[in-house]
């Protein structure tokens, strides 16, 4: 419980970045799936159920940064990335829209900076927090 009481937005922003990289190597996975394969274009399960792990790890570490921020705005803001990150992960399954592939850097980047600045600035010093 120490650990994601204090240490969430390190712990937030690491897990974006991984998310992050990950999304970014998912073109390369299908590139070398695809090479070694011949004829399947088929993402391994486990590559894609990362997406998932990642959206609970992310949900864990914004619940507990906006548990403990000082901030509103902050408040505000991590929900909304959260949010736009689980819709397009869920848009990429069920394709409702057309959005680019880049579409998922937006969120993934929003919620690192969110974390970084949060574990900064906007800590509350006591166990319970006042605006």
């Amino acid at each position: 419980m120490e650990l994601s009481k204090y240490k969430s937005d390190y712990f937030g922003a690491i897990a974006s970045f991984l998310c992050l990289i990950h999304c970014i190597a998912t073109p390369l996975v299908y590139v070398v799936n695809v090479k070694s394969l011949c004829c399947s274009s088929s993402t391994p399960f486990w590559w894609k159920s990362l997406d998932y792990i990642f959206l609970i790890i992310s949900f864990i570490a914004v619940f507990w940064s906006v548990k403990h921020t000082s901030k509103n705005w902050i408040k505000y803001g991590f929900g909304a990335s959260w949010l736009v990150l689980c819709f397009i992960l869920i848009n990429e399954k069920f394709l409702w829209i057309y959005l680019s592939e880049y579409s998922i850097y937006i969120p993934s980047l929003s919620l690192i900076v969110l974390h970084i600045y949060n574990a900064r600035f906007c800590k509350c010093n006591e166990d319970k927090c006042c605006v």
